[in-house]
């Protein structure tokens, strides 16, 4: 979490008020990754492309979480 905190104060200014937010999201996934192991760009590789063919109730089986356990990454 300590690259979190670093990096929090260089992404103040973005361009778009949503900007913020959404780093947010993608450092707390990448984090939650190296956490459990798992290399965040495969992660990134593997489960994104994906999302579109899932339903919503197979979502909570592609967090970082769920990948560590199954070991599928």
């Amino acid at each position: 979490m300590r690259s979190i905190a670093l990096g929090r104060k260089n992404c103040i200014h973005f361009g778009h008020k949503n900007a913020g937010p959404r780093i947010a999201a993608i450092l707390s996934v990448i984090e939650s990754c190296r956490r459990l192991g798992l290399n965040p760009r495969h992660y990134f590789a593997e489960i994104p492309p994906g999302l579109a063919n899932k339903s919503i109730h197979q979502l909570s089986a592609l967090t970082p979480t769920e990948a560590a356990r199954h070991g599928s990454l």
